[in-house]
C-alpha cells in the first residue's frame, strides 16, 4: 500500500514530497523487516507511524538516516535520491547528502555525555558544516532558548532530566537546519510530565511547517500531530488516512487490534 502523508489542512495543489520512499525492502538474515514500503511526506507536513514493537517503524527511520542499509527500493529527500542497487561508493555519498537534510531524534537520547548543552547542540555545525565558534553558539543558544533551555547552555547531561535531555536532543537536531525531522519514539522513555514537556516543543515545531515524520505508540500524541497516520504491519504499510480516520474507523482489523493494545484493553 501506498502512503501519502499529505496535511490534512492544505488546499490548491499537492506541496511536492520532502521524502519520498519507493519499494523499500530490508532484510536481516532470513526475517523481512521491510516488504516493500511505499510512503510521501510533502512539505510541512506531519505523518505519524503506528505499529507494534517489531513491525518496521524504527528501521524505516533508520534507513532513510542511512544507520541500516536496505536491499531494493529508493530513499528520496529534497532531490537527493539513494537507490538500494547504487554501487557501495555511490550510495555513501548520496546518503551523506541526505544525511544533511534529515535530522533524527532518538529515544535514548544520545547526547555525548562529556560535553555541555550548548556543546552538545554547536558540536555537528562546527565540525560538519564549518560554522563559525561564535555562531555556532549564538544559533545554538537561540534554539535552547526555543525549546525552554536557555538557563542550561553550561550545564552538562547528568545534570538534566530526561524531558530536558530529549529537548536538548531536538535543538541539536535542528541546529544542522533540516528540512525534514524523523523522531524514534521520543517520548517513550519518559513518565507523563516529561513527556508533555518534548510533545509540547514537537507541537510547536508543527505548528510551524517544518515537516515530520514520528514514530509513536501515543495515541493521544498522534491525534494532536498528526496530519495523516501510516499503520505498519509485518514491514508493510497496511493502512493510512486521517487521524480521525485510522483511529475512529479503522478499515484492517490488525489496525483495531493495534489500537485496542495502544488503549490498554
Amino acid at each position: 500500500m501506498s502512503a501519502t502523508l499529505l496535511p490534512s489542512d492544505r488546499t490548491g495543489p499537492p506541496a511536492s514530497p520532502v521524502l519520498r520512499i519507493t519499494g523499500l525492502r530490508k532484510s536481516r538474515g532470513a526475517l523481512a523487516v521491510l516488504q516493500g514500503v511505499d510512503l510521501e511526506l510533502p512539505e510541512a507536513a506531519v505523518g505519524v507511524l503506528m505499529g507494534a514493537s517489531g513491525s518496521g517503524k524504527s528501521t524505516l527511520l533508520r534507513c532513510i538516516t542511512g544507520l541500516e542499509d536496505f536491499q531494493a527500493g529508493e530513499i528520496e529527500v529534497c532531490d537527493q535520491r539513494c537507490a538500494a542497487q547504487d554501487p557501495e561508493g555511490v550510495k555513501r555519498r548520496k546518503l551523506a547528502a541526505i544525511r544533511q537534510s534529515v535530522g533524527m531524534v532518538f529515544q535514548q537520547f544520545h547526547l555525548f555525555p562529556h560535553l555541555t548543552v550548548i556543546e552538545n547542540v554547536t558540536e555537528a555545525p562546527i565540525h560538519v558544516r564549518g560554522v563559525a565558534l561564535e555562531a555556532a553558539r549564538e544559533a545554538g543558544r537561540v534554539l535552547l532558548e526555543r525549546v525552554g533551555l536557555g538557563a542550561k547552555l553550561d550545564s552538562y547531561p547528568d545534570e538534566l532530566s530526561g524531558g530536558q535531555q530529549q529537548r536538548v536532543a531536538i535543538a541539536r537536531a535542528l541546529a544542522m537546519q533540516p528540512r525534514v525531522m524523523l523522531f524514534d519514539e521520543p517520548t517513550s522513555a519518559l513518565d507523563p510530565r516529561m513527556t508533555g514537556e518534548v510533545q509540547a516543543v514537537m507541537s510547536d515545531l508543527a505548528s510551524q511547517g517544518l515537516a515530520m515524520l514520528v514514530a509513536t505508540h501515543s495515541l493521544e500524541f498522534a491525534r494532536k500531530i498528526a496530519n495523516q497516520v501510516a499503520v505498519l504491519v509485518d514491514g508493510q504499510v497496511i493502512e493510512c488516512g486521517p487521524p480521525e480516520q485510522v483511529f475512529d474507523h479503522p478499515q484492517r482489523p490488525e489496525t483495531r487490534t493495534l489500537l485496542r493494545n495502544a488503549a490498554g484493553g
